[in-house]
């Protein structure tokens, strides 16, 4: 169990892309907008939590339940896809009572540590040390609760058709990811 920094860039990077906090900016906005406020913090920590358990338990906890982590991916590319569509269209496909509050649900989990995530986390530790992956996580969660934090001022800064701009494209990079995590996966099953 030691410490290379290889390891931590490249898990850190991996992460980054899946995660995209930076794409999901206009969700975030959107979000912001319905409750009111984002409670930062709780968002970070509890997918610090989520993504850190599910890196010594999630395969264990796929198994008991008779799921193998294929199926899970493919799974989590369909949410992946969805989301995607709602960002390119601008329509709404899941409707869902107004959440009071936007930290846990649907912000720490499934935006932050996600399908994309958990997946991404299972592959990760077959090829890197556990600790390196910790840190990349921990990295990923300093970054995430950065961007939470100055949603007012990216907002302001990009405007409105800024963010549509980018919302639009992010979910063709999402709808990408969602299709690649498919491709990779599809065959495991069969």
């Amino acid at each position: 169990m030691k410490l290379n920094l290889r390891e931590i860039a490249s898990a850190t990077m991996i992460l980054f892309a899946v995660i995209d906090i930076v794409g999901s900016v206009p969700i975030i906005i959107d979000l912001r907008n319905k409750v009111g406020h984002i409670q930062s913090e709780k968002a970070s920590i509890v997918a610090a939590i989520i993504m850190i358990s599910f890196l010594f338990i999630g395969e264990e906890i796929l198994n008991l339940i008779g799921i193998d982590v294929n199926s899970f991916a493919v799974a989590g590319s369909f949410v992946l896809f969805f989301l995607a569509i709602e960002m390119i269209l601008g329509v709404t496909l899941y409707k869902d009572d107004a959440p009071q509050t936007a930290a846990v649900v649907p912000l720490a989990f499934p935006l932050i540590a996600g399908a994309g995530t958990m997946t991404s986390l299972l592959s990760l530790r077959a090829e890197y040390e556990v600790v390196n992956i910790i840190v990349a996580i921990i990295l990923n969660i300093i970054f995430v609760y950065l961007v939470l934090k100055s949603s007012y001022r990216i907002e302001r800064v990009l405007g409105q058709s800024g963010l549509s701009v980018i919302r639009k494209v992010f979910g063709v990079i999402l709808m990408a990811i969602a299709v690649k995590l498919f491709a990779t996966n599809i065959h495991g099953l069969f």
